[in-house]
């Protein structure tokens, strides 16, 4: 890719190419890209060249069956060309209005056209080493062609009639009907019971009737061919419920995708379960398309979004209720259902909470049982794997991420890092490997979402356990009656931009995508490799995840002391990696270094725990795990209702609990890390003041890598991220001798730090990053990474502006002439002198050539307009009269002129200030590597040389500016955006010595 280079100072060509590392990250953690010794080893090239299954993916939009092979196979060239991964194709047309263009009868999921075009997906996937992953069914929730609401198999609602009766009435008449119509296409519903209770007052909350528990009598056996006669007692007024089990009706998002129309399946029935299955078995699964499917991949499934008028059904509901707590479901339905998903009746507070954690723990389970696992297993036969968003509904998606091979999240729905972390529990305790993500999804902000802005999304969900990456996403080219630029899923939405992105050829800023996708990889790789560490594990009683709630303490104050936490659920309690050894939970896993409960934030933040939990974290606890209980577990009740004594159990086991030493009690939420510091632990990484600062730690057998972003830990932080600038301390987890290294995701770099500080089993080093920038760390053997300088001496403090290893050997930068004074670790001090530096240069004229992007004669293609413009000024493209509607591609380029002083020891970064979206930079006709996206500063190392040196920068912007014009009726809402090379743009010059 890179021509050779005379060398000039020792310095290679090749040594040069971590540019961008100089400023902020490399420049504080002491090395100095231009300076930067590229590795040669096995591990230098396993981050350089990550391969292709850590590289992020695409959601693939398709249009249903309305989709040409070889156009398939075209954009699968184009997405791995691009430097991708892999594609997951879904059927998702939310912006076509007239679903009858897309001719489901006979292009229709499912149809013979859409098997057609997996077959060539997955054919010329394998041939450029791609994955692919299919969806479970036409768009979302799960659904099958030719069910119906009717049907076993079909998802159930439980709907419910209500009739008010004051003390002494009667009532004579039809069985109260449902409040709310049954959804079109359901014809049958069936009466499940009918209850009486007693409105009691005292219960009642702003939303909810309140009703007396011990007052429910139940009438189903006196109704008679549907009519119900009924006198209420004396006293008070009553109420009439009655219960119907009936189809939700539901179909897939933005259908018909199907002929016949696919109906959402039960999702907590066998029944469901196998409608799915047998549907793939008896009308998808041809012989060659099994043969395929070896090949590996996932199926789909995305977040579980039922929606019912009443309250989410399945008929085993009640039997196994009564299964998993000993006592009846119907008593307890009063206080269950729903109207549009709110709550109708409530008895006691308390009362009413343990009965809805027990009914939901049971839809959790048989969620888990029989949609989760069984569709997993299901997978596993045909040689794939199971992907899925278990979230969207009252269950324990904590425990369903340790069922699935790959957990999902969303950078959409989820608004705290905490809601991935939920997820990374379960994923590590199960010892599997990969937490995905759907990511970029941003409403209103189709052909205006900047790889600027995704960047910054995704930083802080890689440090909460993200680790794979399906970018939301890439449409297929057309579509009947789309206009330029093509079929987009989301967009129009409602009339107006929608949901962003349709990545691809189509965008400008595709000419430098794979920048971004070998920058991902990169961090998928190294977040991908050996285990998964957390400082500690917090138990929730209840798993849900989506929800926004974090950790109380941990959230606020632990994090940003650099604290990392996953969160477990019981379930997670049982599994093998279970258990403690030298204080440490799961030791071959995430190797928790305590474990924190407090109430449960989903009820009321209540001191709860269930008896069998309590028991079991009493035995981790026996086994030598601290525990740090928060809140008033002394007087903790259960989360669910408790039998005759169990109350009582369960205190007498947390008293238990709380007599051994290494357990400790707080009430105040300030005391937590003090009773968290008396008990030994510590954060991996540690900073003497708070910080914005977050990171990931993973161990393998030769390193441990720490991933570091300056990012917000949730989105209600304020105020905004800031620059960082300080001293961070990492623990080395390996014996023996190991140094740092700095890995640069965006271009493959792997160098030797040259300046930082030991102190046992800790490094100390310098970090400065911008909002949203991240960095990587590896502590590992002298030589992993293939560099040249073993165990030399390196620096501990140095008053020049970096100190770094070069091909010459420890080198100081400084960017003005003077004497330097350098403490080296072997404990002797260097003086070193350097010559002088020019001034910063800002350059004082640009010529830019723009190729502006205009709708072509059909939907899928683009003229270019070729545009000169010469600056002055640097200005966004959208201050610039001939640019002002413009958008493509623009190529700034100016001369600088350095001195005749200017020697093989000078060089120079370029601060290219503010530019979007995506840029390249080239000097003097050689293209340099990727920088950084949110740090634009560019180190030029060797290329410049005395006299005229000519610099180019290349930058690509969003279409949106150009479709405000060019499609007014659905862009023209959205604001002008500033785009282009705004600055400042600055050359700092700088000049090297070795130090003796």
């Amino acid at each position: 890719m890179h021509e050779a280079n005379p060398q000039r100072d020792g310095i290679s060509r090749r040594t040069v190419l971590a540019a961008g590392l100089t400023a902020g990250a490399a420049l504080a953690l002491g090395v100095g890209a231009s300076s930067a010794v590229a590795g040669t080893g096995a591990a230098a090239d396993w981050f350089a060249a990550p391969a292709r299954s850590v590289r992020p993916r695409f959601r693939w939009w398709w249009p249903d069956g309305l989709v040409d092979p070889d156009e398939i196979a075209r954009e699968i060239d184009q997405i791995a060309d691009a430097g991708f991964g892999g594609v997951e194709i879904a059927a998702v047309h939310h912006s076509i209005k007239d679903k009858s263009v897309l001719d489901t009868a006979h292009h229709g999921w499912g149809s013979r056209p859409w098997r057609d075009g997996v077959e060539a997906a997955l054919r010329r996937a394998a041939r450029r080493g791609l994955t692919v992953d299919l969806t479970l069914g036409p768009s979302w929730p799960v659904a099958v062609p030719g069910l119906t609401p009717d049907d076993d198999a079909a998802a159930k609602e439980l709907a419910h009639g209500r009739a008010l009766l004051t003390g002494g009435s009667t009532y004579q008449g039809p069985v109260p009907p449902p409040v709310h119509a049954a959804a079109a296409g359901v014809t049958r519903q069936q009466l499940l019971a009918v209850q009486a209770v007693r409105v009691e007052p005292a219960n009642s909350t702003r939303k909810e009737t309140g009703l007396d528990p011990d007052s429910v009598q139940d009438l189903t056996a006196t109704v008679t061919d549907s009519t119900l006669t009924w006198t209420a007692p004396d006293g008070g007024d009553w109420v009439l419920i009655s219960y119907w089990v009936r189809g939700s009706g539901q179909q897939p998002e933005s259908g018909p995708h199907s002929a016949p129309a696919a109906y959402a399946v039960d999702h907590f029935s066998p029944a469901g379960t196998t409608a799915v299955t047998s549907y793939w078995q008896d009308h998808l699964l041809t012989p060659s398309l099994r043969r395929l499917l070896r090949a590996g991949g996932s199926f789909f499934e995305d977040s579980v979004e039922l929606e019912t008028d009443g309250l989410t059904w399945t008929p085993q509901l009640p039997e196994a209720f009564e299964k998993h707590t000993g006592r009846p479901l119907l008593p307890y339905l009063p206080a269950l259902v729903l109207d549009n998903s709110n709550q109708v009746f409530a008895f006691e507070a308390q009362f009413t909470r343990q009965i809805r954690h027990d009914f939901w723990e049971t839809v959790s389970g048989l969620f888990n049982r029989n949609h989760l696992t069984a569709l997993r297993d299901w997978a596993h036969s045909l040689g794939m794997t199971l992907r899925s968003q278990p979230y969207g509904l009252q269950t324990d998606a904590i425990a369903s991420a340790a069922i699935l091979d790959i957990p999902e999240g969303e950078s959409l729905g989820f608004k705290n890092l905490d809601d991935y972390r939920c997820l990374a529990g379960g994923r590590d305790m199960a010892g599997r490997t990969v937490l995905s993500c759907e990511a970029g999804a941003y409403n209103g902000s189709a052909y205006s979402t900047t790889w600027d802005r995704f960047l910054r999304t995704m930083g802080g969900a890689y440090a909460a356990g993200v680790n794979q990456t399906v970018v939301h996403g890439f449409s297929y080219a057309t579509a009947p009656g789309v206009n330029w630029p093509g079929f987009a899923a989301f967009s129009p939405y409602n009339g107006t931009a929608g949901y962003g992105e349709s990545w691809g050829p189509r965008q400008p800023t595709w000419r430098h995508v794979e920048d971004i996708s070998g920058y991902l990889g990169r961090v998928h790789q190294v977040l991908q490799t050996g285990t998964a560490r957390a400082d500690v594990a917090v138990f929730r009683q209840t798993g849900y995840t989506a929800t926004g709630i974090g950790a109380s303490w941990f959230t606020a104050t632990g994090v940003p002391l650099g604290l990392t936490h996953q969160f477990l659920s019981g379930p997670l309690l049982d599994l093998p990696s279970a258990t403690v050894s030298d204080g440490r939970l799961a030791p071959d896993g995430p190797a928790y270094k305590a474990l924190f409960v407090e109430g449960d934030f989903f009820y009321g933040s209540t001191p709860t725990l269930a008896v069998e939990d309590a028991r079991k974290i009493l035995a981790l606890a026996e086994g030598g795990l601290p525990v740090v209980l928060f809140g008033a577990f002394d007087q903790a009740l259960t989360p669910g209702v408790p039998d005759q004594g169990e109350t009582d159990r369960l205190r007498d086991i947390l008293a238990r609990l709380l007599t051994l030493p290494h357990v400790v009690r707080v009430t105040d939420k300030a005391a937590v890390g003090d009773a968290l510091a008396g008990l030994g632990v510590s954060a991996d990484v540690r900073h003497a003041t708070a910080s914005t600062l977050l990171n990931a730690h993973r161990v393998t057998a030769d390193a441990d890598f720490y991933y570091l972003c300056n990012g917000k830990h949730a989105e209600t932080v304020k105020p905004p991220v800031a620059a960082i600038d300080h001293d961070v301390t990492l623990r080395r987890t390996h014996g023996g001798r190991t140094v740092p290294y700095l890995l640069d995701p965006w271009t493959g770099e792997a160098v030797r730090l040259a300046r930082y500080t030991e102190d046992g089993a800790d490094i100390t080093l310098r970090v400065t990053l911008q909002p949203g920038q991240t960095t990587i760390v590896a502590l590992g053997r002298p030589g992993l990474f293939g560099d040249h300088h073993g165990t030399s001496a390196h620096a501990e403090a140095t008053d020049a502006d970096a100190v770094l290893f070069t091909e010459r050997g420890l080198t100081l930068r400084a960017r003005t002439a003077g004497t330097w004074t350098t403490r080296l670790s072997q404990g002797r001090t260097a003086t070193t002198r350097t010559p002088a530096v020019p001034a910063p240069i800002t350059p004082a004229r640009w010529e830019l050539e723009v190729e502006d992007w205009y709708p072509g004669p059909d939907a899928t293609r683009t003229e270019h307009v070729r545009r000169s413009v010469t600056l002055e000024t640097l200005r966004p493209w959208s201050q610039i009269p001939e640019l002002a509607d413009s958008a493509g591609i623009g190529r700034y380029r100016t001369t600088v002129t350095l001195p005749a002083g200017w020697t093989s020891s000078h060089g120079s970064e370029l601060e290219l200030g503010q530019v979007s979206d995506t840029f390249r930079v080239s000097v003097n006709g050689r293209r340099l590597p990727a920088a950084d996206r949110l740090h634009p500063v560019v180190d030029l190392g060797p290329f410049l040389r005395r006299g005229e040196n000519t610099l180019e920068i290349e930058v690509a912007t969003p279409l949106i500016n150009r479709l405000r014009v060019a499609q007014p009726t659905v862009f023209g809402g959205v604001a002008r955006q500033d785009h282009g090379l705004v600055g400042p743009v600055r050359l700092v010059p700088y000049v090297q010595a070795v130090v003796r």
